[in-house]
């Protein structure tokens, strides 16, 4: 049995990850961190889990070096990379869920977010999307989870980009329901100031368009347009992406591709027929469901869905657990989509 601690365990993604660890057959959840609710029970928090979790909370800035065999972070941009200096040493296993250590250029990172305080840690990190690099989150103790705008979009461009199939620039619309942006109090998650709208945000700035652009450059070099909106729904991420194929193919040929590719993917589901994803089938799930459209002219159409603060952080934070421990994938994950 592992020992896992979740370091910023009261946000949405912690929240979500206690709920999953205590589903897994083989971790045992050691230790929950909160600077804000220090000395409280976990469940106090969130009553759901009354008598499932009544962990103390413990700070999270005391010292939890070796404490675990697991750690996952749920902490700030620019927080989590001092937390992942204070507890790396080779032998525990660090899950950032942060940004800190996602991208292996540093300039690229701080010309986004902030001064990096550990660069000396980022030749040690591997970028956490099993689907592309299982092989390299097998042999390292840091991985940096991806962002949930950013596994939606490069879940669905991957059988493409992988065979270099896209010609010229693409276009990746995001639609995100508001637990998105973080349990803290701001402005723009307010009910009034969400509730029976809908509105793009950060276009041409948010800070997931370079983290897809260099991923997708690992692959083929092709422009992308990213333009994420905020809609008024709990959780839930739908992603259109626009292009053009360097040959054209029928809608038969392209799934098939899709297929072929994700055949042994276990959470991700390539929809038959006209059906395309919908937020509805995957809430509360580990799966990215994918939809694709071909044009006679070469144009195409894909669609994915996922939930994001499953399959877009916790979920795929234990799933990158799982791979790199050598346990079975889907250990703690086959919870199936709740509808209605």
């Amino acid at each position: 049995m592992y020992t896992a601690g979740v370091i910023g365990a009261t946000g949405y993604t912690g929240q979500v990850l206690v709920s999953i660890l205590l589903g897994h057959p083989d971790v045992a959840i050691e230790l929950l961190t909160s600077n804000t609710y220090a000395g409280k029970k976990f469940s106090d928090i969130f009553p759901s889990f009354s008598g499932s979790c009544d962990k103390v909370l413990i700070r999270t800035d005391e010292n939890l070096k070796g404490l675990c065999d697991v750690f996952f972070l749920c902490l700030p941009h620019g927080t989590s990379m001092e937390k992942v200096k204070d507890l790396y040493d080779g032998k525990s296993l660090i899950v950032d869920l942060s940004a800190d250590f996602r991208f292996e250029d540093i300039t690229l990172y701080e010309s986004y977010y902030t001064k990096h305080k550990a660069p000396e840690l980022l030749e040690h990190a591997v970028y956490g999307i099993p689907e592309f690099y299982r092989d390299r989150i097998s042999k390292k103790k840091l991985i940096a989870n991806p962002g949930c705008y950013v596994t939606s979009a490069l879940l669905a461009l991957y059988p493409l980009m992988k065979r270099k199939m896209i010609e010229g620039p693409i276009f990746i619309d995001s639609k995100s329901g508001v637990s998105g942006a973080g349990r803290e109090l701001k402005m723009g998650s307010l009910f009034c100031e969400v509730s029976e709208g809908l509105r793009a945000y950060g276009v041409g700035t948010h800070r997931h368009e370079p983290e897809i652009q260099k991923e997708v450059r690992k692959f083929q070099d092709i422009k992308i347009t990213f333009v994420p909106h905020l809609v008024p729904m709990n959780r839930g991420i739908l992603t259109s992406i626009y292009g053009k194929l360097r040959e054209r193919l029928n809608t038969s040929e392209l799934r098939a591709i899709f297929k072929a590719e994700y055949e042994k993917e276990h959470f991700v589901r390539v929809l038959e027929g006209e059906s395309m994803p919908d937020t509805r089938f995957v809430r509360f799930s580990n799966f990215c469901d994918i939809g694709v459209k071909a044009f006679e002219d070469g144009r195409f159409v894909i669609i994915s869905a996922i939930d994001n603060l499953v399959k877009g952080a916790s979920g795929q934070a234990v799933q990158n657990m799982n791979v790199a421990l050598g346990l079975d994938e889907d250990k703690g994950l086959n919870s199936l989509p709740l509808y209605p």
